[in-house]
Formats: C-alpha cells, structure tokens, sequence
C-alpha cells in the first residue's frame, strides 16, 4: 500500500513541476517579465494551467500526509533513541580474559625507562 502511494506521489511531484514550468510568467519574480495589462492572448490556458496546479497540488499534499499516516502506524510505539542504543548489562566478566600482565616480558627485572632524548 505504501509502495502504491508513494509512486503516485512521485509522480504528482513530477506533473507538478512540469505544470509550474510551462506556466507563463506574470512579471511578479525579481522585477522582470510580462508587460502591462493588455495582453489577453492566453489567458484561458493560463486559467486551466492553473487550475490544474492547484489540483496537483491538493493531490500531493494528501499523499504527503497519507504517507505520513502509513509511516506512523507502521513505526510501533518505541522511540528512535531505544532503537539506537544498547542496552546496559551488568553482566561483564570482571577477569581480562587475557590475563592480568598485558606487558610484552621484559629481558632483565629492571624497570622500563622511557627514551632519552639525544
């Protein structure tokens, strides 16, 4: 069912962008654009162009929150950070399984001195 949805979604989204681009601009954006208000040519396709935006983009927000439904319900009830962090056990061997001396043997009894330097 989520595969079902989220395809439509995706595809809404794409129809969307392809809708948006091919509309005319107006000369809102940054100053540029259309001239005044004489031009009338177009302006049906305009009309249907941005009637089928708003449609697109009714549809998509519903996808958007289905998928969110969908995601919701399917999460359970716990949180992400129990899913991330382990548990603490307190059942750690206190010996070092490899022994209590983790010093390579030394060739003499005297202690081990640091370099000098020369």
């Amino acid at each position: 069912m989520q595969n079902v949805v989220l395809t439509i979604h995706l595809l809404l989204a794409l129809g969307l962008i392809g809708v948006v681009l091919m509309q005319r601009s107006e000369g809102g954006g940054l100053g540029i654009g259309g001239g005044g208000g004489a031009n009338t040519a177009g302006r049906s396709a305009a009309n249907a162009l941005t009637k089928l935006t708003w449609i697109l983009a009714v549809c998509f927000l519903a996808t958007s929150i289905t998928l969110t439904i969908l995601a919701a319900s399917g999460s359970g009830n716990g949180s992400v950070v129990d899913s991330v962090t382990a548990p603490i056990t307190t059942d750690t061997p206190t010996e070092n399984p490899l022994g209590d001396n983790l010093l390579p043997p030394s060739s003499s009894d005297e202690p081990a001195l640091p370099p000098t330097a020369e």
